[in-house]
């Protein structure tokens, strides 16, 4: 039996039976008319897209958010630590397959898109952007917007679109559901040609959501308790497996305090302790006190100072107890680490480039004056803005140019006129950008 949430196999030639496919919908659209050849979702859809008032000849609206919104809407988001699962199952894959996949809300609202560049800025043209609004209500049916409405995985190919500009396109999208609630946390999709509503796309969409969705499971598993009842009951009821600790975070980006987790505790250091656990974490080896104090510039006492100094951050990490501790000669960390700056590198050097622009909150401790500290700032700023220049598409550039550290990079702003399409409406607010950075600097 065919399912209702597939494509459905040609009976005829490929192109009479998408053929008759445009006729329906313009029947649909036109004098709202059903024809037969047309599944029952897909004209229940169009009815609601009808319903809603939205124009089938027109592009969705432009993304209300200005950047900044963006940014905090995707950093407050549930799924934006679960963003590494979807690259390794489907991203790094789109790629090859010359594919586009999406991350939306659960209103629609499509957060990340990834994959194939060539396709990214041919899908410009509909709006199909990120901070683009692509639910029922605001497009009519499309994979994303219908699999959130029907809350059921669904592909849509081609002229099923209600917008007549999506008809060149195919997709398949699933929902995402909170591992815990069931509530609706936001949808995957996966947009091209037809490559895009083969067979085995659903299934594989299938299985990288319930991958996201057991991710985000784990995570919970490992929050401490005031962080929420849900948490809390279902620690209680189902007790995670033995598996290996997670290593300790130490949070530094965007920040002059650092934030170290470990088994769940966060402790905030202050500005000069974080400056020694980034030099320890960064050189794993460990550092000699005359090293680290020279990496410190400890002018006032030098290794004196600095050895006082490493008896009050010892005492300060004491709430960790025997999970974190400093040893000696030389200095260097007992447990392994994660510093936040390196987790973007690392996200660099897979070429998840996406990923790790959502994961850099800014410079690495953007106050310190530690020359070993502004050393780190330096490379962790020069690998990414090197990656974004090379290797980025036209809207992930325009990301990162939008940013604090870019936003008078003149380099990157006439890169990103270079890569955008010529008629893409965008290259009005580069160019003015240019110009005003030009007034601004002389």
């Amino acid at each position: 039996m065919t399912s209702p949430w597939t494509v459905r196999a040609p009976g005829e030639s490929e192109r009479e039976s998408f053929a008759l496919l445009a006729r329906a919908h313009e029947a649909a659209v036109s004098d709202r008319a059903t024809l037969t050849g047309v599944r029952k979702l897909v004209q229940e859809s169009w009815q609601r897209s009808l319903s809603h008032r939205v124009d089938p000849s027109l592009a969705g609206a432009e993304p209300e958010l200005t950047a900044e919104q963006l940014r905090d809407l995707r950093r407050r988001h549930p799924l934006a630590s679960v963003l590494p699962v979807v690259h390794n199952l489907l991203i790094r894959h789109a790629f090859e397959a010359g594919l586009i996949v999406a991350v939306g809300d659960e209103s629609g609202r499509l957060l990340w898109i990834d994959g194939d560049h060539v396709l990214r800025q041919k899908a410009e043209s509909m709006l199909f952007v990120e901070g683009a609004d692509w639910s029922e209500r605001r497009v009519g049916t499309s994979a994303p917007g219908t699999a959130l409405a029907l809350n059921h995985g669904i592909q849509i190919q081609r002229a099923e679109h209600f917008n007549q500009l999506a008809h060149p396109w195919s997709c398949t999208a699933v929902p995402i559901h909170d591992p815990d609630s069931g509530a609706l946390l936001g949808v995957i999709d996966i947009t091209g040609g037809d490559d895009a509503v083969a067979p085995q796309t659903l299934p594989l969409v299938e299985a990288a959501v319930a991958a996201v969705e057991a991710e985000l499971r784990i995570q919970r598993l490992g929050l401490p308790p005031e962080r929420g009842a849900t948490a809390r009951f279902q620690v209680a009821l189902t007790p995670p497996p033995p598996r290996k600790a997670a290593p300790a975070g130490l949070q530094v980006l965007g920040r002059d305090h650092g934030q170290l987790d470990v088994g769940g505790a966060n402790l905030e250091v202050s500005p000069r302790h974080a400056e020694m656990l980034t030099l320890l974490a960064w050189h794993r080896e460990g550092l000699s006190a005359e090293r680290l104090a020279l990496l410190l510039s400890d002018q006032a006492g030098g290794v004196d100072t600095l050895r006082a100094e490493m008896v009050r951050l010892r005492k300060a990490l004491d709430p960790l107890g025997r999970a974190f501790t400093i040893r000696s000669r030389p200095y260097r960390l007992d447990a392994s680490i994660e510093l936040d700056a390196q987790r973007v590198l690392a996200f660099l050097e897979r070429g998840a480039h996406r990923v790790a622009l959502g994961a850099y909150r800014g410079p690495v401790l953007p106050s310190s004056t530690a020359p070993g500290v502004a050393a780190i700032r330096a490379e962790v700023s020069a690998r990414l803005r090197e990656a974004m220049l090379s290797d980025a598409s036209a809207e992930l550039l325009l990301e990162y140019a939008r940013t604090e550290e870019a936003t008078y990079d003149t380099e990157v702003w006439r890169a990103c006129l270079e890569l955008l399409p010529a008629r893409s409406p965008k290259r009005a607010t580069v160019v003015a950008r240019l110009k005003r950075i030009d007034a601004e600097l002389g």
